[in-house]
């Protein structure tokens, strides 16, 4: 390939996706607030009394894919539970093996997530948020240690897909998930 087709590949080729109605929009709206509100009342309520939390940056992403791309395959239930998990799990040993160089132990976390969410088939890019926040995350987190994985990495999404699944199909149309497994 020449340096033009090069270049060329980076005009893109496909068509902008079609606009979404409001309808869409307040169910989006509504799951977003409700996931993240309850993640976050736990949080406040429970978890940061016992010196953790119950709310990371990465739900967030998740948010948008569960409650606003419910068809897309990275938002299915496999993908938002064992992403995060798994992710959880790497991010918390690239810290132990790598904690004292943060930008190693940083860089490690989200590329064997990927590969990890790869091998698995539970690719969710939040997962790569999930992995990182278990090295930058701070004393709260790294105190955790592998809990980080389960509490609040996977309850946190367990949270989430209940909700999702309650609010994605109070709609007529709607339907959530595609797929379980």
């Amino acid at each position: 390939m020449n340096l033009m087709e090069y270049f060329h590949k980076m005009k893109g080729g496909a068509k902008s996706p079609p606009g979404v109605g409001i309808g869409e929009i307040a169910w989006s709206w509504l799951g977003a607030v409700i996931g993240i509100g309850i993640c976050g009342l736990l949080s406040s309520n429970y978890f940061e009394r016992h010196d953790a939390t119950m709310l990371i940056g990465s739900f967030g992403a998740s948010a948008v894919l569960i409650y606003g791309a419910i068809k897309s395959p990275l938002a299915q239930p496999r993908n938002l539970v064992g992403g995060h998990i798994i992710s959880g799990f790497v991010g918390v040993a690239s810290y132990q093996l790598f904690g004292d160089t943060i930008w190693i132990a940083s860089a490690f976390a989200v590329s064997f997530a990927i590969v990890a969410m790869l091998a698995t088939k539970t690719l969710h890019p939040p997962g790569g948020a999930t992995a990182l926040i278990g090295v930058i995350g701070g004393p709260k987190i790294h105190h955790l240690g592998y809990w980080y994985a389960f509490i609040p990495a996977g309850l946190g999404a367990i949270i989430l897909l209940i909700v999702a699944l309650l609010v994605n199909n109070a709609s007529q149309h709607r339907r959530y998930p595609e797929y379980w497994v």
